[in-house]
This record gives structure tokens, C-alpha cells and sequence, in this order.
């Protein structure tokens, strides 16, 4: 365990001070799906310092209203600090319209806190959620403060080792239970291949009834290497 008394009366270069002080980051797997009625979200748990590994079972998928989630990627401190501004608007915004906000609503103030901060802020954002006018949606809003629709959209260090199985295995169309068992499979074999990737898996689904979450502990994630 690394201790300040070890470094005391050394000088340090500034670009190899110990690993505690860096940023913690959600070297992650982040994604959402929509169905017919709703959409699911799924994520891992780990946040790292550096090769620390600061978390094994941090939430990820964080609450904007009452029926509209966000995956989080990048600075834990950024993504954190949208979501809490993001939250704030809509309650206002809610209040005012007296109903439910549209996802697109909260997608659009996602993507104009990061374009506007493009050059302080390091955060990927997957927004979905379901509203009475559009149904189920998905909205990617990656580094820089884009925002696009998709059937389905993966993000964080983990996605880059599961494009090939999401192109494989996406199908339009596919029911609820379709689309969490695909969630679930993605984000276990991001997990397995991701050295940043990893703890439990947290899903949430959200549709007109309401919202349901599920958490898949380690020792029960799916085996899919055979497949």
C-alpha cells in the first residue's frame, strides 16, 4: 500500500506522482436498447485511478427523471456533475409542463453542457428513456457533444471489443427479454476481454409501467465463449 512517508524529502516529476492523485475515471462498458414499449440499459460497476481500481461496484447508470436514465463514461467527476445539472433542469422543466419530459428534452441539454464545455469536460453519455409521446428512446451523446438516435448504442473502453458481436446479434424488433438477454451477454463479454471493465453488471429497464432494475453479481454473469 503506497504511503506518503515512503516519498517524503524525494522529488517527484510531476508526470509520475502516485497513482492515488490521478482522476477517477469509468473505464467502463455503457449501453441501451430500445424495444417496442421501452428501452434497457446496461453497465459494468469498476472505477479506476490510473491501474487502481478506486470502485468494483459503482452505479453507473444514474437517474434524470422519472423515466429517463443516463449510462455515464469518461471522468466520474464530469459525467456526475451533468447528470446533477441535467436532473435540476428537468424537475424545473417537468413543473412547468405539468407531465412527463421527452427523452429528447433531456438528451438536448445532455449534448449542450458537453458541447458548450467540449474543451473542460471528459464524459460519453448514452440517454434513454421512455416518454408518452415517442416511446422508448436511445440517444448517444460521445466526447465532443453530438447527439444521435439509435436503435441500440454502446459506448466506453469496453465497446471497442463487442462491435463485431452487437452487429451479429442486434435485431430490429426484438422483444424484452430479447433485448435484456442481449444487454446482459454484451456487457459479460466487454467485461471479459476490457481490462477497465468489470464487478457486477446493473441493468434497468424503463417502459410505461414504471422503471425495474437488476444486478448480476460476478459469479453469475453469462458464459458466452462457447457461443
Amino acid at each position: 500500500m503506497w504511503k506518503e512517508e515512503q516519498y517524503a524529502g524525494v522529488s517527484i516529476p510531476n508526470d509520475c506522482l502516485p497513482f492515488t492523485t490521478e482522476q477517477h475515471m469509468l473505464g467502463t462498458t455503457i449501453m441501451a436498447v430500445e424495444f417496442d414499449g421501452g428501452v434497457v440499459l446496461g453497465a459494468d460497476s469498476r472505477t479506476t485511478t490510473g491501474a487502481y481500481i478506486a470502485n468494483r461496484v459503482s452505479d453507473k447508470i444514474t437517474p434524470l427523471s422519472e423515466r429517463i436514465y443516463c449510462c455515464r463514461s469518461g471522468s466520474a467527476a464530469d459525467t456526475q456533475a451533468i447528470a446533477d445539472y441535467v436532473r435540476y433542469y428537468l424537475s424545473i422543466h417537468q413543473l412547468d409542463l405539468d407531465d412527463l419530459p421527452c427523452v429528447k428534452t433531456a438528451a438536448s441539454i445532455c449534448r449542450e453542457l458537453c458541447y458548450s464545455n467540449k474543451d473542460r469536460l471528459l464524459a460519453g453519455i448514452i440517454c434513454a428513456g421512455w416518454d408518452p409521446l415517442y416511446g422508448g428512446q436511445v440517444y448517444t451523446i460521445p466526447l465532443g457533444g453530438t447527439m444521435i438516435r439509435q436503435p441500440y448504442s454502446i459506448g466506453g473502453s469496453g465497446s471497442t471489443y463487442i462491435y463485431g458481436f452487437c452487429d451479429a446479434h442486434f435485431q430490429k424488433g426484438m422483444s424484452r427479454e430479447q433485448c435484456i438477454d442481449f444487454t446482459k451477454k454484451a456487457v459479460a463479454l466487454a467485461m471479459a476481454r476490457d481490462g477497465s471493465s468489470g464487478g457486477v453488471i446493473r441493468l434497468v429497464v424503463i417502459e410505461k409501467q414504471g422503471v425495474w432494475r437488476e444486478m448480476i453479481a460476478g459469479n453469475q454473469l453469462p458464459v458466452i465463449s462457447a457461443e
